[in-house]
C-alpha cells in the first residue's frame, strides 16, 4: 500500500497484519480522489481511519489538516507510525475513541470540507443509522463531501443523511463508494 499522488506520492504506508483492518486499496483510493477532485486547503476528517490511508492521501494532495478517528490498537499503531514516517504529525490530530463517542468532541472542530467514513463492513448498516442522526449542516462546509466506503453488495438507495445529496457512486470489485455532497451557498440561493 502506498500514497498515490501529491508530494508524498509513492511513499509506502504500513498496515497491521491480519484481517482486523481492511485498508482502502490503491486502485479505489485513486478512483475516490479522481471523483472528489483537488483537496487544496481542505480540512479533512477520517472516521474509522485504520492506517490513515485516505486522510494521508488528502494531506499529500494539499489538505491543510486532518483528524483521524480510530479505536483499534493495531491500526492506531500503524496510523501513528505512518504519520510520523511521513512527517505529518503537525498537520494531524489522532483521536483514539469509537466514532460513536468521539463525534461529540469533533463537532466543535467542524465544519469539514471532506469526511471519509470507512467503517467495518460487518457494521456498515448500524454505522449509517448512527451517522444519519448527525446534523450535517454543522459537520460539512458548503460544497463539502462525505465519502462512504462500503461493500459493493450493500444497498445505498435510502441513505439517511439529511441535507446531503448523492453525487456519485462507484465500485471496484467488492468495494463501493458513495459520495454525498452538501450544496454550496451559491446552489442554495
Amino acid at each position: 500500500m502506498r500514497v498515490i499522488a501529491g508530494y508524498l506520492g509513492g511513499r509506502v504506508l504500513k498496515a497491521p497484519a491480519g484481517m482486523g483492518t481492511r485498508p482502502t486499496a490503491d486502485r479505489a483510493r485513486e478512483g475516490i480522489f479522481s471523483i472528489v477532485g483537488p483537496t487544496n486547503e481542505f480540512k479533512v476528517l477520517d472516521l474509522y481511519a485504520g492506517t490513515g490511508a485516505l486522510g494521508i492521501e488528502a494531506l499529500s494532495r494539499g489538505a491543510i489538516h486532518a483528524i483521524f478517528v480510530e479505536n483499534a490498537g493495531s491500526a492506531l499503531k500503524c496510523l501513528r507510525e505512518n504519520l510520523a514516517a511521513l512527517d505529518l504529525i503537525q498537520y494531524s490530530v489522532v483521536v483514539r475513541r469509537p466514532v460513536e463517542r468521539a463525534h461529540k468532541d469533533l463537532v466543535d472542530m467542524a465544519p469539514f470540507d471532506l469526511i471519509f467514513c470507512d467503517p467495518p463492513w460487518l457494521a456498515v448498516d448500524s454505522v449509517w443509522r448512527f451517522l444519519g442522526k448527525l446534523d450535517w449542516e454543522r459537520w460539512l462546509s458548503p460544497g463539502g463531501q462525505l465519502v462512504l466506503e462500503h461493500p459493493a453488495s450493500s444497498k445505498t438507495t435510502a441513505l439517511p443523511f439529511g441535507g446531503l445529496q448523492v453525487s456519485r457512486a462507484r465500485s471496484w470489485g467488492d468495494t463501493a463508494v458513495t459520495i454525498l455532497r452538501k450544496s454550496s451557498t451559491l446552489e442554495q440561493s
